[in-house]
């Protein structure tokens, strides 16, 4: 699907989009897409085209409107995201610049059964923590199910989230990554960035090669696994970098129920495991998490 505006531009060119020029604050200066097409896109290679627009309502409503007829391995990158778009119909904005907004698309293909397709956020997931920590020297931790945490201040603080939506015959997965975000740019005062969490750089052309360099690495792992979370060793990564196992967890459920207990594991299929007062081992598969302080008393602010 083309780019919604008329003053987007795909090759990452001069442009007079809504933020003015592409050059109007040089903290915070445009993709370099062509180094970033000769680093990523090759023969052989998952990644198969990149583009980037100046401004976007969603990167995944764009990318799952070109259907089928996309490739896999499609990426699109937006300097801007206005109408970006998380878990639970959750919105997700920010500055012009001040971050990674991109979805890719993804089609594991009759090589990994679709019920195993569930493990593809939590893929994700692994990958951006395990690409922020080589490339911004960020200990990133991992909030079930799709949520990226950094610490701020001695305080968990949500950096980034992860949407995946089944296109198709494949899935489109969407990162919304705060990177060079100051505090008085926060949406919330429980978010953070990159920058608050004191990263080594927020040059975005290296975080964004680094992340889909990591997506690729653990995603050809999965798929040549036969999407087998053990045989990957995707399970064993997750829950190691996974904050919310250990923990006194609220899960609000869909139909409005609650659940109370400790996060106890994230079993083969991807859910949580809850162990609640009474003994009982429940699996969760969807839902919001939240941390509760010791005591089970009150959120710990993420």
């Amino acid at each position: 699907m083309t780019p919604p505006d008329a003053s987007d531009s795909p090759s990452g060119g001069p442009s007079d989009g809504p933020s003015g020029s592409r050059w109007n604050n040089l903290d915070r200066p445009p993709f370099n897409v062509t180094g970033l097409r000769r680093a990523l896109v090759r023969e052989g290679g998952l990644w198969t085209s990149l583009d980037v627009v100046e401004s976007t309502g969603s990167t995944n409503s764009d990318l799952a409107g070109r259907g089928d007829s996309a490739p896999e391995g499609a990426v699109l990158v937006a300097e801007e995201q206005t109408r970006g778009r998380g878990r639970l119909d959750r919105r997700w904005s920010a500055p012009a610049r001040s971050g990674l907004f991109f979805s890719v698309l993804l089609k594991p293909g009759e090589s990994v059964p679709v019920e195993r397709w569930g493990w593809l956020p939590l893929l994700t997931g692994v990958a951006v923590a395990t690409a922020l920590s080589r490339a911004a020297g960020v200990d990133t931790a991992l909030k079930w199910p799709n949520d990226l945490l950094v610490t701020v201040d001695g305080e968990e603080r949500k950096t980034g989230g992860i949407l995946a939506e089944r296109v198709g015959d494949g899935v489109v997965v969407g990162v919304g990554l705060n990177v060079s975000l100051r505090a008085d740019e926060l949406p919330v005062p429980a978010a953070g960035s990159l920058a608050l969490a004191g990263a080594v750089t927020l040059d975005r052309d290296p975080l964004l090669r680094a992340v889909l360099r990591s997506v690729e690495e653990w995603y050809e792992a999965w798929r040549t696994a036969g999407g087998d979370p053990v045989g990957s060793r995707l399970q064993e990564a997750y829950a190691a970098g996974c904050s919310t196992l250990g923990r006194s967890v609220r899960a609000e459920l869909p139909g409005g129920h609650v659940l109370t207990g400790e996060a106890v594991a994230v079993d083969g299929d991807g859910r949580l495991v809850i162990g609640t007062a009474d003994g009982v081992q429940r699996p969760v598969g969807a839902g919001d998490i939240v941390h509760l302080r010791p005591g089970g008393s009150s959120p710990s602010g993420v």
